[in-house]
This record gives structure tokens, C-alpha cells and sequence, in this order.
């Protein structure tokens, strides 16, 4: 299993990646798979449970004497502020690290909307969702999801041009000044694609999640993390420009797939029959609509098509599609026709795609998954362990 030791040199941090792996398990299950001898299992758990990093989940059914006690993880008595901010949107919500979402907010925002304007909104909106769900005590991280790419050194975002004035802009530091706890970032396509493999229980499959709203991206995970490329750009596929095509896109260039098939494309190409915004746009879908029912499936094939070569490089198991535009039904069948057509056909053998099952949650849980698996890996558990006055390695 990745991220496991065996022998005495098993960490608490690794006993804890154990069972977040294959638990619940009982001590004994835990001193075979370690090697570990009992004294020092007891000690390691001690301090696991000293710092509310297990929970008891029941007991093993005995053949015989008395039933032994099951460990997991502790990923439900931990909570993160997780946010997911979007080029018109801030969604605030308050989940544990399962990923279960107690709550939420939501609010549309303008083209544009500044992080002087944004930020206050979503930590004064983050305290009273904590306060209203009681779990203010157990808050142990915040995570957001934006769109661009992300300087995870820095905290920082490369954001597309729409929302320019938050280029730069040290996110990480100005919620941790409010918040004291860590404050995770990751790019919104990539934290949808984390929240899918989340919902289908972690699969070591590989997944693709594409999001299509106003822009269009898609996140990848390969052997259970996020690929982000060397520079942080994998999946940028809204940005692949289409030869022949000279509608200009926000980033600069002409003919990019999100400039001829996004929801700020289909609004432009529908404006003369009065659609003016993405709600618009979807209400003239869901009402059967002709030309927004056309447009849109066309959108859809055309991200299909760039999806088939995604799939034939990657071979996925697994392709999921959320956002806005991206579940409507004519997008969904246009995507899944063209990549059916047009990826090579070794590559399609036991492909599913479908549409993200969480919905509009995928994003959060996807946030709190990975704020789970920043906090609960095995090296953070161990520094914690060791903060703390115990120590990783003490046998």
C-alpha cells in the first residue's frame, strides 16, 4: 500500500495511512500488517488517540472470547472550511474530511468580482456556517478552489483574465491571518475531478473530470492524486485552439474551445433570441428550446471530440462531467457521442462517462478530500505527533 511501513519503524503517520487504506482494523490486524510489536502498537495508538486522529467503529464478531475493538481514521470529527469560487460564484460550506457537506452557501457574483470584495464575504459567511452547524471547535483547515492555475509554494493564483485582480493575490495568507489553521488551494477543474474519485470510494482507476461553465477545464487522477503537470496546467483542454476558428477567447487568443463552446461562448451565440445569462441559457435547455438545445449539444461535441484524445492518451476508467453546462443533457449526450466516435477504441473498453453523481457538491467534497489528504498524511501526522511532545519514531 502506498504510504505504509512495516516493521518497527511504522509511524503513527503510517499507521493512520493504514487504515484511512483498508481499516476499519483491529489492533491485531494492525500489529500483522506493521510488524509491529504490541507494546509499541499502543503506544502509537495512544497518541493517535490523543490527538482525536481515531475513532472506535465497533467490534469484529469473535469465534470465540471477546470481541475485538475496530479502529478507523478519525476523518469525521475534523472539520475544513472548504469554498469554491468561480468566475460569477462563491460557494462557502462547512464538511468534515469524508468529505460530507453539513452546509453551504451560495452567491452569484459579477464578471469580474475582486478579492477585497469576495474574501470578507466568504470568512464572515465561514464563521456563521461554522457557528450554526456547532463544529467552530473541531475546525482544522480551510480549502478553496479557483479557477487558473495555482502557485502552491507561493498560495497563490495564475487566474484566468476575467477575474484578473486576483493575479497574485497571496490567498493563503490573508484567510490564515483570520483563520489559524493551514489553507489549501487547488484549481476547480482538478478539485472536481478529486471530489469524483471521492464519491466512487477512491478507485486506483484512473479518472478525467471535465467542468464546463463559464470557461472550460479538466482535472486528472492518476493511482488516487491530482496530476498537475509540471507548470500546474494539465487539463487546460478549454484552451487547445481549434484551427480555423478566429473567435477570440479571454486568454488573448482566437479559436480556443472555451471561446466557441463555454457558457460565455453559447450566451454570446444565443444573445439575439434574448439570452443574456448562464441561467438564461439553461432555463432555455430545460424548457426543450430549440436553437439553445442545438447550440448546446454542438458545444458538447466539440469538447468530445478534444476529450477523445485525452482519453486515448490517459485511458481512463472513469470520465465525469459537472459544471453548469456540462450536466445539461444535450451537452452530456453530444460529449459522450464524440468521444465514443473519436477516441481510439482500446482506450474506450469498460469506459464510463457520466455525470458527476454529487452534483454541484463534487467541487467541496473534492476540496475536503484533498484537505484530508494534506492533513492526514503520514509526514504531517509524524511533525504533528512530534509538535506534540510524542515521537514518530520512539519504538
Amino acid at each position: 500500500m502506498p504510504g505504509s511501513r512495516t516493521g518497527e519503524t511504522a509511524s503513527p503517520g503510517h499507521i493512520l495511512a493504514l487504515l484511512r487504506a483498508e481499516g476499519p482494523l483491529t489492533r491485531q490486524e494492525l500489529q500483522t500488517r506493521t510488524g509491529l510489536s504490541r507494546a509499541t502498537m499502543v503506544e502509537r495508538l495512544d497518541v493517535l488517540h490523543r490527538l482525536r486522529l481515531l475513532r472506535p467503529t465497533g467490534f469484529r464478531a469473535s469465534s470465540g472470547g471477546r470481541p475485538a475493538e475496530m479502529l478507523a481514521a478519525n476523518d469525521v470529527g475534523h472539520t475544513a472550511l472548504v469554498a469554491d469560487i468561480g468566475q460569477r460564484h462563491c460557494t462557502v460550506a462547512v464538511a468534515d474530511l469524508h468529505g460530507t457537506v453539513f452546509t453551504q452557501e451560495h452567491r452569484p457574483l459579477p464578471y469580474g468580482h475582486p478579492p477585497a470584495e469576495t474574501l470578507p464575504y466568504l470568512l464572515e459567511t465561514g464563521r456563521g456556517l461554522l457557528k450554526a452547524t456547532s463544529r467552530a471547535e473541531s475546525l482544522s483547515a480551510v480549502g478553496l478552489s479557483v479557477p487558473g492555475q495555482i502557485d502552491h509554494d507561493e498560495g497563490t493564483t495564475i487566474a484566468p483574465p476575467t477575474m484578473s485582480g486576483w493575479l497574485g493575490v497571496r490567498l493563503r495568507e490573508e484567510i490564515s491571518r483570520e483563520l489559524p489553521v493551514p489553507v489549501f488551494l487547488e484549481n476547480d477543474a482538478n478539485a472536481l475531478a478529486f471530489g469524483a474519485h471521492c464519491e466512487l470510494g477512491r478507485p486506483d482507476a484512473a479518472l478525467v473530470g471535465v467542468k464546463v461553465g463559464t470557461g472550460i477545464g479538466a482535472g486528472m487522477v492518476i493511482s488516487g492524486r491530482v496530476h498537475r503537470g509540471e507548470t500546474g496546467s494539465a487539463g487546460e483542454i478549454g484552451h487547445i485552439r481549434i484551427e480555423g476558428d478566429e473567435r477570440r477567447c479571454d486568454c488573448g487568443r482566437r479559436g480556443c474551445v472555451s471561446a466557441i463552446a463555454g457558457g460565455k461562448a453559447l450566451i454570446r451565440d444565443l444573445r439575439h433570441s434574448g439570452v443574456r445569462s448562464t441561467d438564461d441559457l439553461i432555463r432555455r435547455v430545460w424548457d426543450g428550446n430549440a436553437d439553445a438545445s442545438r447550440l448546446t449539444a454542438a458545444a458538447g461535441r466539440l469538447v468530445g471530440t478534444v476529450l477523445a484524445t485525452v482519453v486515448t492518451i490517459v485511458n481512463p476508467r472513469y470520465v465525469r462531467v459537472g459544471g453548469e453546462i456540462g450536466v445539461l443533457p444535450p451537452f452530456l449526450r453530444g460529449l459522450r457521442e464524440a468521444v465514443l466516435a473519436n477516441a481510439h477504441a482500446s482506450s474506450l473498453d469498460g469506459i464510463s462517462v457520466e455525470p458527476c453523481a454529487l452534483g454541484s457538491n463534487t467541487t467541496l467534497t473534492g476540496v475536503a478530500g484533498l484537505v484530508a489528504d494534506e492533513l492526514l498524511a503520514p509526514a504531517a501526522v509524524d511533525a504533528l505527533v512530534a509538535r506534540s511532545g510524542g515521537s514518530p519514531d520512539q519504538a
